[in-house]
């Protein structure tokens, strides 16, 4: 007799099932704030955004990445609703910007790179302000300025003058006007540019702080600041999403698509990038050769096999690992010269994530 067809839930259970486990978990870390579908972007015959797709959930700190010109001006200005898109659509918390656009607008907090500060008014003035702008009653509006000062960390700076608080601190300040009426979602421009070292770490604490309750996208240029910060990583090149990856993911990938090998008698790099699979071919000063191939098409058995039949003395071989840099070049080909590979003097390291 023939199968029968399964069930709706069946079917969904298997779809479930077939799902990596960085998406499976990600679905069950909480609800979706933002959902992006299909977004398209035209300038006259130039097309900017191209078809980019993606979810943020409650609980995530999602890093946007992306070379000058690539598209995430245009991406982050249309999901903020300072830009219409000319096709797709955003939904914030339930609201689709484009139908119910005070509702989504209201759903969302955000730190333009440039902070929208006032230097001559009283941090308690500029944040009383800006609470009146979102709509927070006057009844409120003290216990929602409190509550902004004490996440960000100014307690004691209420009425001293903006324009003589350090950078570090203006950038508390303009974080706390982004969050000061809790919106689910938070949308960070570039928070860290210009900042020291200290002041650095301590807006990264923040941020990380940040998405424990809300949604929180940060676009930045500084590439170990993902890494340290972030929970997921999403890089656009020419409009289009190429890198859409957990933390997790990304560091598993970096991880498998390389291999580093030394010979006694090394072959011609032209040989090592005919084998099936290898992409690219870089030789080291130490006489090491780095190997890069495609995911699904390790290379490893067929430099085993050569090395011992044309006697090339292999004494090492072992899986290489690609730096986020790396990655980046690789997936927005000669575009690396609009992206910062350190903050000045800070060190952390993917174990040192919060």
């Amino acid at each position: 007799m023939p199968e029968s067809e399964p069930s709706p839930l069946g079917r969904k259970l298997e779809r479930h099932l077939n799902k990596p486990p960085s998406e499976i978990q990600r679905e069950m870390n909480g609800p979706v704030l933002v959902e992006v579908k299909n977004l398209t972007r035209f300038y006259g015959t130039l097309q900017a955004v191209k078809d980019v797709s993606f979810t943020i959930r409650k609980g995530e700190v999602l890093g946007f990445l992306g070379p000058n010109g690539a598209g995430k001006t245009t991406t982050m200005q249309i999901i903020s609703g300072n830009l219409a898109p000319s096709d797709g659509s955003v939904t914030i918390a339930g609201h689709d910007l484009l139908d119910d656009p005070r509702a989504a607008k209201s759903q969302i907090g955000y730190l333009p790179e440039q902070p929208p500060l006032y230097r001559e008014l009283t941090v308690d003035e500029y944040l009383d302000y800006c609470a009146a702008l979102n709509r927070i009653s006057r009844a409120r509006r003290r216990q929602a300025r409190a509550n902004a000062k004490e996440r960000c960390g100014l307690q004691d700076t209420g009425r001293r003058l903006i324009g003589n608080l350090s950078k570090g601190f203006q950038q508390r300040v303009g974080i706390a006007q982004a969050i000061i009426h809790l919106p689910p979602v938070v949308i960070l421009d570039e928070p860290t540019v210009g900042l020291d070292p200290i002041q650095i770490r301590e807006i990264r604490a923040l941020i990380r702080e940040l998405g424990r309750e809300h949604g929180v996208i940060l676009s930045t240029h500084i590439l170990p600041e993902v890494q340290t910060t972030c929970d997921h990583v999403q890089i656009i090149n020419r409009g289009e999403l190429v890198l859409n990856e957990s933390i997790e993911g990304l560091e598993h990938h970096m991880k498998s698509a390389s291999i580093t090998v030394a010979f006694r008698r090394p072959p011609a790099i032209e040989t090592l990038q005919q084998l099936k699979g290898v992409k690219t071919v870089q030789a080291e000063k130490n006489g090491r050769i780095h190997v890069f191939h495609e995911t699904g098409h390790n290379p490893t058995d067929d430099i085993l096999r050569l090395a011992v039949e044309k006697n090339w003395g292999l004494y090492e071989i072992r899986p290489g690992r690609l730096s986020l840099e790396q990655v980046f070049l690789e997936l927005t080909s000669a575009a690396g010269d609009s992206i910062t590979t350190e903050a000045p003097a800070i060190t952390d390291t993917l174990e040192g994530r919060a």
